[in-house]
């Protein structure tokens, strides 16, 4: 049990900065450069999956005796789609679904602070399905 609360410790440390890099990447194209927020959110998304895997598989993770890193990757960049491909739908839901949708929510917050809150709504649901499916998928069974 002390291994993996460990384990989930380094994870919420590699998926606190992960998620600083995406954030960062995220609002800077989308509140500072006017780019749409599902755009900012691929590109965020993208690049902190990069950070994430090398990340993860050197601290968090046990690799699987004689892997093979490509596939290894792949198997990563699958789960990882299907992780952003849910973070989209998340923020989407929170800003065209409930937002665009809520008049007394467009009254009392703006559409910027709409898509930080669905950016970390989505961020946090998406958290708990990369820890599951990457100790399922990509980690040594024991």
């Amino acid at each position: 049990m002390k291994k993996l609360i460990d384990q989930i410790l380094k994870f919420g440390v590699v998926g606190f900065l992960a998620f600083f890099i995406d954030f960062g990447i995220f609002k800077l194209l989308s509140a500072a450069l006017g780019l749409h927020y599902l755009i900012a959110n691929f590109f965020g998304f993208t690049i902190s999956l990069i950070f994430n895997y090398a990340a993860s598989m050197t601290f968090v993770f046990e690799r699987k005796e004689n892997a093979d890193r490509k596939r290894e990757f792949a198997v990563f960049a699958v789960l990882s789609v299907i992780g952003l491909l849910l973070n989209e739908l998340i923020i989407y839901i929170c800003i065209d679904g409930i937002y665009a949708n809520a008049a007394f929510l467009r009254a009392h917050m703006s559409g910027d602070l709409a898509a930080t809150l669905g950016k970390i709504i989505a961020t946090g649901i998406v958290m708990v399905y990369n820890f599951v499916t990457r100790k399922i998928f990509l980690e040594k069974k024991e």
